[in-house]
């Protein structure tokens, strides 16, 4: 019966961490809603001031109560080229702060009011509408957190007279097998506030002493890393410069805080009488004496970390580079750094898609997060950039800049579009991976044609926004035609192959819909050709064909388009 008895704490306890990682997962995935709308001024300030750097990790850290999920997002954006290596320092360590709330919350009794947190967040949930629906859901993943948690401490109640139980426990004393034992713990759950949180409640229960508590609380921190290894892993050379520096900020701080431990431990006694926040101010100060190690030194140690990692660090700033406020009374100006903001914004595109086909031939999951970054960037810049234009066309204009402005709008719908085309090429491509679906040898070799053709319309479209030279109008033009042409052809020569068994049944709506995004792409770089060319000093005629089909496309397009 005793056996039988422990077994049931043992399930007990492994049901509240499951409940607790349900919590943790949901509630990052739910905040994450909020957090990117907002993420463009918290990497902002990032970039800007390593203070604001330290605040914007913390803060996420807090919605998302999960460093790793906080560091996995910081090192996406490296590795899409949003933010630099040298500015995500300041936001990991930051995000490391955030992280000791979890634990803090556990101290102050969250746990036992955590049904609370449940029943009114479900409710709210269930019955709420918009912003109260999402705010019940947020409230209830919360409160879920710390109900797995009081599970724990449900169960850790009885093994209290368990001899194995205590020996067990009694052991972490020795640092290597604490140490070992938080990082093996923290690795397979991927959060720190688990085996840390573990740590609190024992000591809640007259369990575990603050000797045997702390190395557990060392190896969780660096257990923390795993998650951004395996981020780290799968980015570019900037996105492991990042994982590998959040291993070394943690393992440099266990290592100090090992060689002080008698001098910390004295300090926490002095700071505290009460083990289990002992336990937590552990977690605070490691984390704490990270940061004061390493901000002042940023810009030394990420130059030492590229001189070990060398490769080239390209950033795409989050915000607009060339929109000057000052500029708005001087309209030609104002229309000028749109013109430069326009082939910013246009560049990014064409990084988006070079991203996306690279995944026809070599599938990477990466890629397709260092896409949709990149989307969520030009979608923002498009919305400043239209904004910028309406204060701009406020004042008295002529007909020619009338005409621009105009233009400069149309452009920047065209491109974000663009954009969208790309993301529903990037889908298509992993369902396609995910599948294992292959394209015929012909239909390979009929795409990889077509694809060349709407990259060099990309380039193209890209170089006249800043410099409209009418051979190069021409070209994107012209070539457009030509795309339409092989599309027409190459869908054709398809059916035919899916008569004669060619090709796999299955494979025949993927390659379908990867020549209608690539044409749709083509259509808005000819598009921003045409009003390149239209405000250009001396307009040309370009003597093309006139397709009242596409035309009719381009209307319904927009009539589908969902407004912003």
């Amino acid at each position: 019966m005793q056996v039988e008895g422990q077994m049931k704490e043992i399930l007990m306890a492994v049901s509240g961490i499951v409940l607790f990682l349900i919590g943790i997962v949901r509630l990052s995935s739910t905040t994450r809603e909020i957090i990117d709308l907002r993420i463009k001024q918290y990497i902002k300030y990032a970039a800007e001031r390593p203070f604001y750097g330290l605040l914007a990790g913390a803060v996420s850290t807090v919605f998302f109560q999960s460093s790793s999920a906080s560091i996995a997002l910081t090192i996406g954006l490296v590795s899409a080229g949003l933010i630099s290596f040298y500015s995500s320092l300041a936001v990991i360590l930051g995000a490391d702060i955030g992280t000791t709330l979890t634990a803090q919350f556990v101290v102050w009794k969250f746990t036992e009011i955590s049904p609370v947190f449940i029943s009114a967040g479900g409710l709210l949930w269930m019955a709420g509408r918009g912003r109260w629906k999402f705010a019940g859901e947020t409230i209830f993943y919360f409160g879920l957190i710390f109900f797995g948690l009081q599970l724990v401490n449900m169960a850790a109640e009885p093994l209290k007279t368990s001899t194995a139980f205590l020996t067990f426990f009694a052991e972490t004393k020795n640092p290597l097998f604490g140490i070992t034992l938080g990082i093996v713990v923290t690795g397979i759950v991927h959060a720190s506030a688990i085996p840390i949180g573990i740590m609190v409640i024992l000591a809640q229960q007259g369990i575990v002493a603050l000797e045997n508590a702390v190395p557990v609380v060392l190896g969780a921190n660096i257990g923390t890393t795993v998650t951004a290894l395996l981020v780290g892993a799968v980015a570019n050379v900037s996105g492991k410069r990042s994982a590998v520096s959040h291993l070394v900020f943690k393992c440099a701080g266990v290592v100090l805080f090992l060689v002080f431990m008698p001098y910390f431990l004295l300090l926490l006694k002095a700071l505290s009488s009460n083990t289990a926040q002992q336990i937590v101010l552990t977690h605070f100060l490691l984390n704490l004496l990270i940061v004061l190690i390493f901000v002042f030194f940023l810009k030394p140690f990420a130059a030492l970390v590229n001189k070990i990692m060398p490769g080239k660090d390209e950033t795409l700033p989050l915000w607009p580079e060339f929109l000057d406020e000052k500029h708005l009374s001087d309209t030609e100006r104002a229309l000028d750094d749109v013109q430069k903001e326009l082939q910013r914004e246009m560049a990014m595109v064409s990084k988006m898609f070079l991203n996306s086909i690279e995944l026809i031939t070599s599938p990477k999951e990466g890629k397709e997060k260092d896409i949709s970054y990149i989307e969520m960037v030009v979608n923002s810049l498009r919305t400043q950039i239209v904004k910028f234009l309406w204060r701009v066309s406020a004042r008295n204009l002529s007909v020619k800049l009338s005409q621009k402005l105009f233009a400069y709008t149309a452009i920047a719908d065209d491109i974000e579009s663009i954009g969208n085309h790309v993301i529903l090429m990037t889908d298509l491509l992993h369902q396609k991976s995910a599948r294992k679906i292959k394209f015929s040898e012909s239909g390979e070799l009929e795409v990889a044609e077509i694809i060349g053709l709407v990259n060099r319309n990309m380039n193209d479209a890209t170089t006249i926004i800043a410099d409209p030279d009418d051979q190069k109008i021409r070209e994107v033009i012209g070539r457009e035609e030509v795309i339409d042409i092989k599309v027409k052809d190459s869908r054709e020569k398809h059916i035919r192959r899916f008569h004669k068994r060619q090709c796999h049944a299955e494979a025949g709506p993927f390659f379908v819909e990867l020549l209608i995004h690539l044409e749709r792409i083509s259509d808005h770089c000819n598009n921003i050709a045409e009003y390149v060319a239209d405000i250009k000093e001396k307009p040309f005629e370009v003597k093309v064909p006139i397709d009242r089909r596409k035309q009719r496309r381009r209307f319904t397009d927009k009539l589908k388009k969902p407004a912003n």
